[in-house]
């Protein structure tokens, strides 16, 4: 089965962008992480900024970020290419000097792969008749965000607030604290940003866990506001 050819507004197809991908990497030494890959492709194929705009479904990412994502996908399948724990993509010595691929071959050897793991006919390329599905994602995305996701959502309160905690910590915070005491007005806890060893901040962060369907009401943000007129 040959992959579909099809277009959105002008975004080529997963399988259009397998050869570029690879000449990207090419031109950068034979390794890039995603954003390097994004950038080289963007000039190889002279895409224009409506075409790079162009948003997949309701996510932050671009339609054109979500099929480089398939493409380096199928060049990993294939035995062309691999990436490391850093997300560094790399590739294989033997396929540096590489010119073309027969994408045909390319796809076709990767969906069979596909049906070999045991995937569902519908679930082997990133585009149908009816459109893209949401939960079909390349497995570079699926695996890691589908786990952090279910974690998330599973985990209690009390814990979520520790993680937040930890992680304004690992972005630079200092003199983090989780509010114990009820009546907070909606603070979870407090910290400080230094900014070029010059200037500190107070900082108050609240809590939220809210389902992609589900968007943050303006009543919750209201909440949040209102305590923080009063220096903490």
């Amino acid at each position: 089965m040959k992959p579909q050819d099809k277009t959105i507004n002008g975004v080529p197809n997963y399988s259009d962008l397998i050869n570029p991908t690879l000449k990207a990497l090419q031109a950068l030494g034979g390794s890039g992480k995603n954003d390097e890959i994004y950038d080289e492709v963007i000039n190889i194929l002279c895409l224009s900024d409506d075409i790079i705009d162009i948003p997949h479904g309701k996510g932050s990412q671009s339609e054109l970020e979500y099929r480089l994502a398939w493409a380096r996908t199928y060049l990993k399948k294939y035995g062309i290419i691999d990436n490391s724990a850093r997300a560094v993509w790399s590739v294989n010595p033997e396929h540096m000097a590489t010119d073309e691929l027969d994408i045909n071959e390319v796809v076709r050897t990767v969906k069979g792969q596909f049906r070999n793991e045991g995937e569902k006919n519908q679930k082997i390329t990133p585009e149908s008749e009816s459109g893209v599905d949401e939960s079909d994602l390349p497995d570079e995305i699926n695996p890691w965000r589908k786990r952090l996701y279910d974690i998330l959502v599973n985990m209690d309160a009390y814990a979520f607030e520790r993680l937040s905690q930890r992680l304004l910590r690992e972005c630079g915070f200092t003199h983090v604290e989780v509010t114990k005491k009820s009546g907070d007005g909606g603070i979870d806890g407090t910290g400080k940003l230094k900014i070029n060893g010059i200037f500190s901040f107070n900082v108050a962060f609240q809590c939220k866990r809210y389902k992609e369907s589900t968007p943050i009401s303006p009543s919750a943000i209201r909440d949040f506001r209102q305590p923080l007129k009063t220096p903490y």
